[in-house]
């Protein structure tokens, strides 16, 4: 266990070493602590909510790995989101999805209501936490022919028209009811896996779903949608309906948020070069829900990680002033290892980001920019890699009462012994 005095100790040299940078490590770490991170439930149990029990993952959507201890009812999620938190420093929320619903009735997608979700609110409130929603537009027999929204079908369209509706007045619901924001995602499945002859028609036919869709108007501060593209999926590799452009365009034309997914681009795209090609142009206050995801070779939803491409998304946010109008989800499921320390290792990795992206002296390095004095630019951000930031993570760590380090897996390893591994 780390001793607190050395956490001290190395804290206040940390502190004086970026001082002399004209940076305020204190001042930092308050900006992280304003920083909520919406937290993915599907990860505790390998996207298989429990409106459909032992219903099979299709659409594109595959979870690998048998590590024991999964999630199978409402309350072993509940207790394994717990777990997670309280070993995350700082407040968050948490994202479901309309699989999640839990209810003795038995519903289709176009039936679910806000009182399906109860459950969640409840337990949200005991927490303090807020919740974000997700249409869950896959895993269904009305995915025909990998279409949903942009069907050809009316009936298949009107099916999830009606889900898109129904998922709106649950995330107005949890807005009212925990006093914070509901952001509700909208992905769909839909596209083709060989060349198409009509790109156009189909997008234009999703384009009246989603109007018809969001047609009821609810109070912003209470919920608000985003809208998530990508570049192809399993199953629609020629052509996705639901491009980023197209995405990037109708939020912009609606007045509504846009999501981008850090696993849906090309591999050699740089995700966090878009955030400035956006903002600019987008009217909402909090105009961007992002999911931190790690793709590798391409959309593999891997645990997050303190890397390069995390390092740039927390430097383009942060230096550009645009973690304000951001909302941080997280988004990946990996089976392979214990599904709580997913959660953990990837809301941490994501903080340390943001937090040396903080620590830097931002002001005075666009002031070398704008003087193309680019010598004194490349001395200081090849000089701050070394800093000792960690020393301030630590510290962070210790004021929210959360383990330092590798401690915090003690007590996942206690609570596999005591809970999980009894499933």
């Amino acid at each position: 266990m780390v001793k607190k005095q050395n956490i001290d100790t190395a804290y206040e040299a940390a502190k004086e070493r970026y001082a002399e940078l004209g940076v305020d490590t204190d001042a930092a770490m308050k900006q992280l602590q304003d920083v909520k991170l919406s937290i993915h439930c599907w990860q505790g149990d390998d996207i298989h909510g429990f409106l459909f029990p032992g219903a099979e993952l299709t659409g594109g959507i595959g979870v690998s790995g048998n590590y024991p201890g999964i999630a199978t009812t409402p309350d072993e999620l509940a207790n394994d989101l717990h777990e997670a938190l309280a070993l995350i420093p700082g407040s968050h929320k948490v994202q479901l999805h309309a699989i999640y619903a839990v209810t003795d009735k038995k519903k289709d997608l176009d039936e679910l209501e806000p009182e399906d979700f109860k459950y969640w609110v409840d337990w949200a409130k005991q927490e303090k936490i807020g919740l974000d929603m997700n249409g869950t537009f896959f895993s269904h027999p009305k995915v025909v022919n990998n279409f949903t929204l942009a069907s050809p079908d009316k009936g298949i369209r009107d099916f999830w028209i009606e889900h898109g509706k129904r998922t709106r007045a649950i995330a107005n619901y949890f807005g009212e009811s925990l006093g914070q924001q509901s952001v509700n995602d909208v992905w769909i499945p839909d596209g083709f896996k060989d060349n198409p002859i009509d790109k156009e028609t189909p997008r234009r036919r999703l384009i009246s779903a989603l109007d018809e869709m969001i047609a009821t108007p609810y109070d912003i501060k209470n919920t608000t949608e985003s809208f998530e593209g990508k570049l192809f999926g399993t199953g629609i590799e020629s052509y996705t309906v639901g491009s980023h452009e197209f995405y990037q365009n109708y939020a912009l034309s609606r007045d509504k948020m846009w999501t981008i997914d850090a696993g849906h681009f090309h591999p050699t795209e740089d995700v966090s070069d878009k955030f400035s090609a956006y903002f600019p142009f987008a009217k909402l206050e909090k105009a961007l829900m992002l999911h931190v995801s790690r793709p590798v070779r391409w959309d593999s939803d891997h645990v997050v990680i303190f890397d390069d491409a995390l390092i740039r998304i927390a430097r383009a946010l942060v230096r550009d002033n645009e973690l304000h109008r951001t909302n941080i989800g997280l988004d990946y499921f990996d089976a392979t290892i214990n599904r709580i320390a997913a959660w953990i290792i990837g809301a941490r990795a994501t903080q340390k980001a943001l937090l040396q992206a903080m620590l830097a002296p931002i002001d005075q390095m666009k002031k070398d920019e704008l003087n193309f004095d680019f010598t004194q630019r490349l001395v200081e951000t090849e000089e701050l890699k070394s800093y000792p930031f960690g020393a301030v993570w630590d510290k962070f760590c210790q004021d929210n009462n959360v383990p330092v380090g590798m401690d915090w897996l003690a007590n996942i390893r206690q609570y596999e012994k005591d809970v999980q591994f009894k499933r």
